[in-house]
């Protein structure tokens, strides 16, 4: 494993999502202190989950199919999708966002 930095701190906002250049795509949520860090792609279709709608309780809902999906956990919330996003670790140190990704 090894940590691809994404941005300080102030460079995303809380309540914004940035999406993250890698393979495959990342998103990254800042939601009200805590970062979240989940595959770009709905599980249901090829949406970026980047330019989806954060809701409340650290979700986030698909901007073109509705599923809406658990940013902590990555489990899909609603139909139609049904399968999870997989989801990174994220840490912060020193103000800088660092997403864990598997190497190679």
């Amino acid at each position: 494993m090894s940590q691809l930095f994404v941005c300080t701190i102030e460079e995303l906002p809380n309540r914004e999502a940035r999406k993250v250049e890698y393979t495959p795509d990342i998103a990254l949520f800042h939601c009200d202190g805590e970062f979240y860090a989940v595959d770009d792609r709905c599980s249901h279709g090829n949406a970026s989950i980047s330019e989806g709608y954060l809701e409340d309780n650290a979700t986030v809902e698909c901007p073109l199919h509705t599923a809406s999906f658990c940013l902590k956990t990555g489990k899909a919330l609603c139909l139609p999708a049904t399968e999870p996003l997989k989801t990174y670790p994220v840490v912060v140190e020193d103000g800088k966002i660092y997403i864990t990704v598997p190497e190679g």
